[in-house]
């Protein structure tokens, strides 16, 4: 590996993926927030937000989706960490003028390792629930702008989206 390159933690001396071994790490408090974008047409936000979709409470449902979501990132991302998350928050922001809800995910924990992954699967999880309720009247939704937009605690420190 090159001198200047940053070596990828999930890779052993050899080049083979492995699972971080964590247990000599600081326990400190963590904190990612992940972002993501659902856009649609107008009559299908408006369906959305009157609450009479044919599957029900879209966003109550896309809301326990991404908290279920975060709390089994283990077993849809290879090599997570199992983690005893202490919080997880969803939130949907409808933007009437964009024809769109925005997606914010918390996660939090006092551990070893960061929640990144656990956030950016509870706010992708989120849209694809959104998605999922609604699809029927409108499958030319797109989901865009997943990502990392803070990250605190740990050794590499603080992390802001610009």
């Amino acid at each position: 590996m090159a001198k200047n390159k940053p070596k990828l933690s999930h890779l052993d001396d050899q080049g083979h993926a492995h699972m971080v071994d964590v247990s000599d790490k600081a326990e400190t408090e963590r904190v990612a927030v992940a972002g993501a974008r659902v856009h649609m047409q107008a009559a299908t936000l408006k369906l959305i937000l009157s609450g009479n979709a044919p599957k029900g409470d879209v966003l109550a449902t896309a809301r326990i989706a991404g908290i279920m979501a975060a709390k089994r990132t283990h077993e849809l991302i290879p090599l997570c960490h199992p983690l005893a998350l202490t919080k997880v928050t969803v939130e949907l922001k409808p933007l009437r003028r964009q024809n769109c809800i925005d997606i914010t995910a918390t996660c939090k924990l006092k551990g070893k390792t960061g929640v990144e992954m656990e956030a950016l699967t509870a706010a992708s999880v989120t849209a694809l629930t959104l998605y999922d309720m609604v699809k029927a009247v409108d499958r030319g939704m797109t989901i865009t702008d997943l990502r990392l937009l803070h990250k605190s605690g740990g050794k590499s420190g603080t992390f802001e989206a610009k």
